[in-house]
């Protein structure tokens, strides 16, 4: 496997002086290719902070972000926003679908935004649809799906054109225990297929389900272990 990820040295500050909150304090990460990672901490240990600098919604104070072979640290935010809309998929906890739309064409929506061509992106959706099982429910619009439904066209939405990186925050937050099985086993096929996906969660349990888990406390990594009983 080759690396897909490097951060070196990463710190983000705020409020900078006497008062300052070190989200990220000199935090040092790789993560390859076809990993499968949960990063885990509480509230305020600093993993929604390391989760926008992974997703390129901000940059650090100080450090290097390597994203597949570019140094994405200090680019502009028109260059950030063409990273995330071709190397990254975004998996949130409050599914972020467009009421009026049907699943088919929520997935299709952020297809259009990166000049995919209509039968292409046609294609592309029915594809990741169907991956996740909602064959039958393409045509639905949000109210008409459970929330584990639901979830599943946001991960359609997030793999249609193959990024590299799967990006999950919290995926199964909103969502009962069947639910949350279902969209572990999507997320843990994702990784069998050959995708590299990162879970952010403050959840044990679900944790537990990844390959790889990274504890972050205090905006600093203090455990980074494999996990022997994971099976793919």
């Amino acid at each position: 496997m080759s690396k897909l990820i490097e951060i070196r040295d990463m710190c983000k500050i705020y409020n900078p002086g006497e008062n300052e909150v070190r989200a990220l304090d000199h935090v040092n990460l790789k993560i390859d290719e076809n990993e499968f990672v949960a990063i885990i901490g509480h509230s305020g240990s600093g993993k929604s902070t390391l989760m926008n600098m992974l997703g390129c919604l901000d940059v650090p104070s100080s450090g290097t972000y390597i994203l597949n072979g570019q140094d994405v640290s200090g680019l502009t935010d028109d260059d950030l926003s063409d990273i995330r809309n071709k190397d990254i998929g975004f998996i949130f906890q409050g599914f972020n679908l467009i009421a009026g739309l049907t699943a088919l064409e929520n997935v299709e929506l952020p297809l259009i935004y990166r000049g995919v061509g209509k039968k292409e992106r046609l294609r592309l959706s029915e594809i990741a649809l169907k991956k996740v099982g909602l064959k039958m429910r393409m045509e639905h619009k949000p109210s008409e799906m459970s929330g584990g439904q639901q979830q599943r066209v946001a991960i359609a939405r997030a793999i249609a054109q193959a990024p590299p990186v799967i990006l999950a925050d919290e995926p199964t937050g909103n969502l009962d225990s069947g639910s949350t099985r279902e969209i572990m086993d999507i997320l843990k096929g994702l990784h069998a297929e050959g995708r590299t996906v990162i879970l952010i969660t403050h959840d044990n349990e679900i944790a537990a389900r990844a390959k790889r888990i990274i504890r972050i406390m205090d905006g600093k990594i203090v455990d980074d272990i494999v996990n022997e009983k994971f099976s793919a």
